[in-house]
């Protein structure tokens, strides 16, 4: 049983992508990622607050949340993904929980996170 473990665990940790930045819940990012449409590569910047962070090694995502034309659109990325090219951290939020779901029921300036450097 054991072996079977540790065959995963450097399957996993092969996969793992080290070029990430550190950034947490809270946090505005831009997630560069790639398209395919029909034959042609194309790269696409979401950029929105992480409410989610779902750690689970090789498996681990981020939900991003952004308003866009009044409606609310959330996106699930799979972290060490190849699809994703980069991440860039725009701003630093500051919460007090571990998953922001709440913004979902908020609208206008009640849907802003503090920022670190208004504090």
């Amino acid at each position: 049983m054991t072996a079977t473990l540790s065959k995963i665990h450097a399957l996993e940790s092969a996969g793992i992508r080290k070029d990430l930045p550190e950034f947490r819940v809270g946090d505005t990012i831009a997630v560069h990622y790639k398209i395919v449409e029909g034959d042609k590569l194309r790269v696409q910047i979401f950029r929105g607050v992480v409410i989610k962070r779902h750690r689970a090694g090789v498996r681990s995502t981020i939900t991003v949340r952004k308003v866009s034309f009044n409606v609310g659109v959330e996106r699930i990325f799979m972290l060490h993904s190849p699809r994703l090219e980069q991440i860039d951290v725009v701003s630093r939020g500051v919460v007090r929980k571990g998953r922001l779901f709440y913004l979902r029921d908020l609208s206008g300036k009640a849907a802003r996170v503090q920022d670190e450097k208004d504090r």
